[in-house]
């Protein structure tokens, strides 16, 4: 089971373990649960291994390490992530260009030590309370897989849930992040408006998204 996102930032702190290892553990729970859960639409492996080696040089360096230092984490797939094309949960914009550089707050994640492994399931364009997605299939409650895991950051609660990373980053714009938290059991943060930056994320309504 992943665990909180402190105790692994102090550990590979601590030289107890190193951000590749906690990676190779991250990237194998997530090849044997994620099947039954569907919460990731894309594994971004070759990045995750960068991001991690990175951490492990700044460590041999003597380096002082950030407060997320080789903590996984994965983005709800309205969030750009550089070189990969940000579906928001939609088939049409399967075609787009893929994102030139990251959004802000995966930007922000990164320079705070994180390691991005993926993007993960969502209703369309954000509008829905369930995330039974009908192009990239249903994403299911970790509890109980018969259940919905509620929408429209399904995948974001049900990857803490499931126990595939221990943080994950959705927004909210009538309940997005409020619905799906509770009804796969994790906690979810709406923040005060405005307080996060929206950059490179796919909008809904301008004057109601959180992230």
């Amino acid at each position: 089971m992943s665990g909180p996102a402190q105790d692994i930032a102090r550990q590979v702190r601590a030289g107890e373990r190193s951000a590749m290892a906690v990676l190779d553990a991250t990237l194998a729970r997530v090849r044997e649960r994620d099947p039954g859960y569907n919460c990731f639409t894309a594994v971004t492996e070759s990045r995750a291994r960068q991001e991690a080696a990175a951490i492990d040089a700044r460590r041999a360096r003597g380096e002082a390490l950030p407060p997320l230092a080789g903590v996984p984490y994965a983005v709800k797939n309205l969030f750009d992530i550089a070189d990969q094309v940000t579906l928001a949960g939609a088939r049409v914009n399967a075609s787009n260009p893929p994102a030139r550089r990251d959004a802000r707050l995966v930007e922000r994640m990164r320079e705070a030590g994180a390691v991005l492994i993926g993007a993960l399931n969502m209703d369309e364009h954000a509008y829905g309370f369930t995330t039974e997605n009908s192009h990239y299939g249903a994403c299911r409650n970790p509890h109980d897989t018969t259940r919905i895991a509620g929408g429209s950051s399904g995948g974001s609660a049900a990857a803490v849930a499931g126990g595939l990373v221990p943080l994950t980053l959705g927004s909210d714009t009538n309940g997005s992040i409020r619905v799906p938290a509770s009804l796969c059991g994790v906690f979810g943060l709406k923040p005060t408006f405005g307080r996060l930056s929206r950059a490179g994320s796919f909008p809904f309504v301008g004057s109601l998204d959180h992230l």
